[in-house]
């Protein structure tokens, strides 16, 4: 198995604007469990786990033109599975 755990902070104009929930339904439709939050500073912080390439495309989702808002960047974290998550949900 190659599951991962995909952190990721995105900046930008990404709150207020629909994104976590179009983040949620692009993780479901790739299979993936997590969350994704607000944070006080602006950013979208999002947590994913499934399998490598799942989160790869979720990475690429949200570097793509088509996000609500407008993200001017996204930084990236990759680590081990905890498998604690279940279902994605919006925080």
């Amino acid at each position: 198995m190659d599951d991962v755990r995909l952190t990721a902070w995105v900046r930008g104009r990404v709150q207020g604007v629909g994104f976590r929930w179009w983040t949620r339904a692009r993780a479901l439709e790739l299979g993936l469990v997590g969350w994704a939050r607000n944070t006080g500073d602006g950013r979208v912080e999002i947590v994913a786990e499934g399998r490598r390439e799942a989160c790869v495309k979720l990475l690429d989702l949200l570097r793509g033109c088509d996000t609500p808002g407008k993200v001017d960047g996204v930084v990236e974290r990759w680590s081990e599975p905890r498998g604690s998550l279940g279902g994605f949900v919006e925080r």
